[in-house]
């Protein structure tokens, strides 16, 4: 029931309106419209009239006067003249450079061990654009009166991204603490001080795959100086599986090249050469070349493809089937068993045609059919994940029909030391698990986030290596678990050298002094000779020069 205050509220609103006669009256509440002695009370002390006169430290007036002294002083100091900044040109202007106007570069850029051929825009000295380079014999056919291609792909069109990225690697740094150089250089003399005795037993430099012809004379040279040294090599996604394959079919690893330029029929197995691997930009090219009805040339080459995962290969493909990553290596003996009615009989090795060649006996026949008919004017690829037995097969079947020579041809390495990488790391992380590694040099790469999980890189293993360092253009994972990281140069920052995949030399030039003072693999290695303090220039002229 209502209480007696109740009651009363509500008899003191009811005579309120009735004596308000002059016109509408608003109320926030109706505590406010019976305005009580209790309502009257809760409004002084919600809004206290003397509240200036607290004791204070800092009253309210005087909080005042120091905010309106702050003010006063703010725009005073925005009253003070600033000398004018005028952008005026150079007091000697570098010669052939006119503001507005671009400048071309010609360098290359090393990925995976294979460089790309590179056009590169300058404005005012810093690199704008990146696109290839028409004038490499990489995108000139043999026809002189052709201008090339300059198509680049997307790794190198993002490049450019990399080279203002902020959060590159910016400083040398000791166990996180910025150092000088001069105290890296020291202490890696220190360390080959002790390495003499012992002819560089406890010595070991981890690199990706290495095409730098400078690069691996400077490791050989170390070698020589040091010979118990060793020096490994690992990439992430590397070609074990097509070194292997060559070497089990040819007895020697080779560099392929594939003409598509004067291929009428090709087998892809489970290869994406049209947009990853050594020389897709060419394949491309030259591919689609073939495909393009003229009037001289009525006729398009054909496409077959067999893969497990989808691709712009297969894409493209005339007749594409999809098949099983286990059923592949059957798939290939069953077409290669097919075609030993060609040339010289094809070395089928162990297995015969495997799991799944059945279920596709009309496709394998009809194919084989075709690359008969076109003997010497086919090609078999086979892609850089499949195993060495597969690889090998593709070698065989391009022998039988007699390629070789004409479509695919082999050369020389291009690698400085073809070798098998996951073996090379497995030797590395034998000797530092038994305690034969003092001193661990990577150049590249992030081995302790890329390495399979038997032959990790992880903290446990990294710190039984007393001295390690790293060269790379991020802090990352292998950064964080070695001593020194150095900030490496960027390719658009560096001299040095690299090989295309047909193996033809490019010299890699800067356009752009190291923004945060990088250093390129070319001066680590300087450091462990009696040459530390010479600069990449010098080292790659030097070597050409020789």
């Amino acid at each position: 029931m209502p209480s007696q205050d109740s009651h009363k509220n509500f008899a003191l609103m009811r005579q309120r309106i009735l004596d308000d006669q002059d016109g509408k009256k608003y109320w926030r509440s109706l505590e406010e419209m019976a305005d009580t002695p209790e309502f009257r009370e809760f409004v002084e002390r919600e809004y206290p009239q003397h509240a200036e006169e607290w004791n204070d430290p800092v009253g309210r007036r005087r909080f005042i006067k120091l905010m309106g002294a702050s003010l006063a002083l703010a725009g005073l100091s925005s009253c003070v003249y600033q000398p004018a900044e005028k952008i005026v040109p150079y007091v000697n202007q570098p010669e052939d450079l006119v503001p507005g106007k671009p400048l071309f570069f010609a360098t290359a850029m090393p990925l995976g061990g294979v460089a790309t051929p590179l056009l590169v825009k300058s404005n005012e000295g810093r690199p704008t654009k990146v696109e290839g380079n028409p004038d490499h014999p990489n995108n000139r056919n043999a026809d002189l009166n052709d201008k090339g291609t300059s198509a680049t792909d997307l790794f190198a069109q993002a490049s450019i991204l990399t080279l203002y990225d902020p959060d590159r690697s910016q400083t040398l740094t000791y166990r996180e603490e910025i150092r000088p150089w001069t105290e890296f250089v020291a202490r890696v003399g220190e360390a080959l001080e002790e390495q003499r005795k012992s002819g560089g037993a406890g010595l070991r430099f981890l690199t990706e795959t290495v095409t730098s012809p400078t690069l691996a004379y400077q490791l050989k040279t170390i070698l020589t100086e040091f010979p118990q040294a060793k020096w490994h090599q690992y990439e992430p996604a590397g070609r074990d599986g097509a070194r292997a394959g060559a070497v089990s079919a040819l007895g020697e690893p080779v560099n392929t090249i594939y003409r598509f330029d004067q291929a009428e029929r090709i087998l892809a197995i489970d290869s994406d050469f049209l947009s990853c691997g050594p020389g897709n930009l060419r394949h491309a090219r030259d591919f689609a070349a073939k495909r393009r009805v003229t009037e001289e040339r009525k006729e398009m080459n054909r496409l077959y493809v067999v893969e497990s995962t989808p691709t712009n290969t297969g894409a493209m493909a005339d007749h594409r089937l999809s098949v099983r990553p286990s059923e592949i290596e059957g798939f290939t003996r069953a077409i290669a068993s097919a075609l030993n009615g060609v040339g010289v009989a094809v070395k089928m090795g162990d297995g015969g045609q495997g799991p799944g060649a059945g279920n596709h006996e009309q496709w394998i026949n009809a194919v084989a059919r075709d690359l008969k008919e076109f003997a010497g004017r086919s090609i078999v690829i086979v892609g850089d994940e499949q195993p060495a037995a597969v690889h090998a097969l593709g070698h065989a079947m391009n022998e039988a029909l007699g390629n070789i020579g004409k479509t695919v041809i082999y050369t020389e390495p291009v690698e400085a030391r073809p070798e098998d990488h996951t073996q090379s790391l497995r030797d590395l992380v034998n000797d530092i698990d038994g305690g034969r590694v003092q001193v661990l040099v990577i150049l590249g790469g992030n081995p302790v986030y890329t390495t399979p999980a038997d032959l990790k890189l992880d903290q446990a293993r990294m710190s039984k290596v007393a001295l390690r360092a790293h060269l790379s253009l991020y802090k990352d994972e292998t950064s964080e678990l070695c001593h020194w990281h150095i900030p490496e140069a960027h390719y658009l920052e560096s001299w040095s050298d690299t090989r295309t995949y047909d193996g033809t030399v490019s010299i890699i030039q800067p356009l752009i002094a190291p923004l945060y003072g990088g250093r390129t693999a070319h001066e680590i290695l300087a450091v462990f000779s009696n040459q530390f303090d010479r600069r990449s220039y010098d080292i790659v002229r030097e070597f050409w020069q020789g």
